[in-house]
């Protein structure tokens, strides 16, 4: 008999009870999955205080999970850690923007004129194996102490922005091209109604990618040259010895990357049932 996740009952469709028992064990599935993560974290943490309080670490040089919530508390108190957050989080979400519309407007070049594309490949394959750590200091001259945070965020992602969306539009599907080329479709028509709509996967799979790059070219900047954010305070409690100052700060970059990794999902599930519903 074949699977039928749904049955006729009373003029209305309901689920079978094959599929609401299905549905039942992915559910336990995914509650479980999430029960073993925070298991696993719970777990991390009470070892890494054990070992602090059994002298197997020495928490000067480590701290540990009852100290970093003290620090956490009293930051939060001082208005530093928000006024610190607020600062990387700003510097982030403008690095991700900047990279992620010159990096496709610059595939969508590249695309256009496969000329252009043969020229300038060499040198993308350059920029991209560049340490890009290497222009800090030129950034800095360049841009001052503030700006040049966000000269670093985009140069460590829109490289790769570029490559991706430029690998996506070759990856579309020729006959469609072919087909709406026949129709007398213009090269701005096969962009807006086939080229950008078929690589909204490739885009918000860049956009993840670009989550992390960026994040990291704002800690490199603000290594080198800011006076505000998390990389910073993770810099100042280096040189003044307060490790719990430094693992706060990167406990905090650890929830604001899955923040933004969440937020980058949301808006990939928005755009595909936008197009859905367009197409």
């Amino acid at each position: 008999m074949p699977f039928q996740p749904y049955r006729h009952s009373a003029g209305a469709l309901r689920p079978s009870p094959l599929y609401r028992r299905y549905l039942s064990a992915q559910r336990r599935r995914r509650a479980l999955i999430w029960l073993s993560r925070l298991a696993v974290l719970a777990a991390f943490l009470c070892l890494w205080e054990w070992a602090a309080r059994e002298g197997w670490i020495d928490s000067m040089l480590t701290s540990k999970p009852s100290q970093l919530w003290t620090s956490f508390r009293e930051l939060l108190v001082e208005g530093k850690l928000l006024k610190h957050t607020w600062t990387t989080t700003l510097e982030t979400l403008v690095g991700i923007v900047v990279s992620m519309a010159l990096g496709t407007v610059i595939a969508v070049v590249f695309w256009w004129s496969t000329f252009a594309s043969k020229v300038l490949d060499p040198y993308m394959v350059v920029l991209n194996a560049l340490p890009k750590v290497a222009l800090g200091p030129i950034f800095y001259i360049w841009l001052g102490d503030r700006y040049s945070i966000y000269g670093m965020a985009v140069a460590i992602s829109v490289i790769v922005t570029i490559m991706m969306v430029e690998n996506g539009f070759k990856e579309i599907g020729r006959s469609k091209l072919k087909l709406m080329e026949s129709f007398g479709a213009t090269r701005t028509q096969m962009l807006r109604m086939v080229i950008l709509p078929a690589s909204i996967p490739n885009w918000i799979a860049t956009l993840k990618v670009n989550v992390g790059l960026t994040l990291v070219g704002v800690i490199m900047g603000e290594f080198l040259s800011s006076k505000a954010g998390l990389g910073y305070l993770i810099i100042y409690g280096g040189q003044v010895f307060q490790m719990n100052m430094v693992m706060v700060s990167i406990a905090i970059l650890a929830v604001l990357s899955i923040a933004l990794y969440g937020l980058v999902n949301l808006l990939g599930a928005w755009l595909k049932r936008k197009n859905h519903f367009e197409s």
